[in-house]
């Protein structure tokens, strides 16, 4: 072997022998060579955390320092709790205490709806079962039908109160239209003021037991049938009869929690507020529907009535014409004027009763003999702005004839009449406010079964305050005048409630008081014909 041989023999054991060189397989991972090094990455072994053992632990936790923070952190808890339990109690004794709702019955949570003549609202009972979804949309309470029985005009003998006239329908289709409406939440009462085509109600003193009698059973028979109350006219006779409280039992016994409530309406006319107060004290009806606001008086002599009726308002039923079974358009002779004594209605205390058609403003058929009346002399006077003959006293001859789908616009390019289609469209802006007017008393405690406070009152306008407890306060201020009138509107001292500066006009007829705009209470400034309702908050 010569010395080269002996150089590469040794070259051979040194690669053989030489790790570094050999290929790297497995986990490990080359991270890199340089001049024939080779550098390793050593997997780090995972580190798991398993705390301390249970005998450790209860070592560590029977230490002074440890202890002492278990103390701590009881003793906080028990203070933070007893602490919060203590606020609480704080502020439930210190909080306003809630008034207490007043016991309402359902002909004082919405307006009552007459409908004397049945064939002009609606071609008779079949169609009234139709106009149902109608009446509905205006959030009324109750129906008042009729009178729909047989009777010829002061004759006794041809009383008949269990059977339906046929002009107005049938039995089977009042039983038809009482389910419908009780479907949609509204109660149906029955007129059956006996002789109500004649001039006295009752016939004569003479017939009055005896057909009291009939009212009575006859009572009981529509009872049977799910009518929810009956009305009769000229309550203050009926109620001095002996057999008065045998209709009341007919119509207001077994009443307990669990069943509806049968209401007993009654009419009076001609009398004082004083007159219906006692009425309402003495007779046990349930509702007294007067004619106080269509006579002829001014706004002084309305709040006085407001004032001696306010506190029984779940009693008192307000209207302008409808203790008469007419469309109070008879005495507010304006679209502007029928919109404020809507206003005026649902704001009164007490329950708002319409006619058929006051919703749309609907124009009252007037006897020739009534145009006569109206003189020039009238005019002047009415144009003069006294107060007394914006109530004047309009005779009908026949009822007026419903209008409906006044929604319904012109088909395009169809020939319109200027002046039906401006009616239309009057119609329409009418029912719109009453709608308005409805939905905002259903919702109001206030104007629901608020109190009430007179404000301002003259020859031709009036204003006065509702409240309730805690809810938001409204006042109303009408005047109906035809001459612009400013009302500085003062409350009389009275404990925990106050006047505020300013109120926001929540609706309004007049165009020059816009809906959330603010006035001054000191200054309300109303155009002829025209109302207002303020709002403003409770502030404790």
């Amino acid at each position: 072997m010569n010395k080269d041989t002996e150089i590469d023999m040794k070259e051979v054991e040194l690669n053989e022998l030489d790790p570094e060189k050999q290929p790297m397989t497995g986990d490990v991972q080359t991270v890199g060579e340089k001049n024939g090094s080779v550098k390793l990455k050593v997997p780090e072994e995972e580190v798991t955390f398993t705390g301390l053992s249970k005998e450790e632990l209860m070592e560590v936790a029977g230490t002074p320092g440890w202890v002492r923070t278990r103390w701590v952190l009881l003793a906080l808890f028990w203070l933070g709790w007893v602490g919060m339990l203590a606020g609480a109690i704080v502020i439930i004794v210190q909080a306003p205490r809630c008034k207490p709702i007043p016991e309402m019955n359902w002909w004082n949570e919405g307006p009552l709806y007459q409908i004397p003549d049945l064939q002009k609202f609606s071609e008779g009972l079949k169609g009234a079962e139709k106009r149902l979804d109608n009446i509905n949309q205006l959030k009324v309470k109750g129906l008042v039908l009729g009178p729909l029985h047989v009777v010829q005009s002061n004759n006794p003998d041809t009383l008949n109160l269990q059977e339906i006239d046929v002009v107005q329908g049938k039995t089977e289709e009042l039983v038809a239209v009482l389910e419908k409406a009780h479907k949609k939440g509204i109660s149906v009462v029955l007129d059956l003021t006996p002789n109500y085509p004649g001039p006295s109600p009752w016939f004569t003193k003479g017939d009055l037991e005896g057909v009291i009698e009939k009212v009575k059973t006859a009572a009981e028979y529509w009872l049977s049938l799910g009518v929810d109350g009956i009305k009769i006219s000229d309550v203050a006779v009926a109620s001095e009869s002996p057999d008065w409280s045998k209709l009341q039992a007919a119509v207001q016994g077994n009443r307990t929690d669990d069943t509806k409530k049968r209401v007993l309406m009654g009419v009076l006319d001609g009398a004082s507020a004083f007159e219906v107060s006692q009425l309402v004290n003495t007779s046990g009806v349930d509702l007294v529907l007067s004619d106080l606001l269509s006579t002829n008086k001014g706004g002084v002599e309305h709040i006085k009535d407001m004032d001696t009726l306010h506190s029984q308002q779940r009693s008192v039923g307000w209207g302008l014409g409808a203790a008469k079974l007419e469309q109070l358009s008879k005495q507010a002779i304006s679209q502007g004027l029928i919109r404020l004594y809507q206003l005026l209605l649902f704001t009164m205390p007490g329950t708002p009763v319409f006619t058929y058609g006051d919703e749309i403003g609907l124009q009252a058929v007037v006897s020739n003999q009534t145009h006569q009346m109206l003189n020039v002399s009238t005019v002047l006077q009415l144009l003069q702005g006294v107060s007394s003959l914006l109530l004047f006293p309009l005779q009908n001859e026949t009822s007026p004839k419903m209008v409906w789908d006044i929604e319904k616009e012109p088909a395009e390019g169809a020939v319109v009449n200027d002046i039906a289609e401006a009616k239309r469209k009057e119609h329409v802006a009418v029912r719109k406010w009453f709608k308005s007017l409805s939905e905002l008393r259903g919702k109001e405690r206030s104007l629901l079964h608020g109190d009430y406070y007179p404000l301002q009152s003259s020859a031709s306008s009036l204003a006065f305050l509702r409240l309730w407890d805690q809810s938001e306060r409204y006042i109303t201020a009408v005047n109906w005048g035809a001459a612009s009138e400013t009302l500085a509107l003062k409350l009389a001292p009275t404990e925990g409630v106050e006047l505020p500066q300013t109120a926001t006009v929540k609706l309004s007829t007049d165009p020059s008081l816009e809906a959330e705009s603010s006035i001054s209470l000191d200054k309300v400034t109303l155009a002829p014909g025209q109302g207002v309702l303020l709002q403003f908050p409770y502030t404790g």
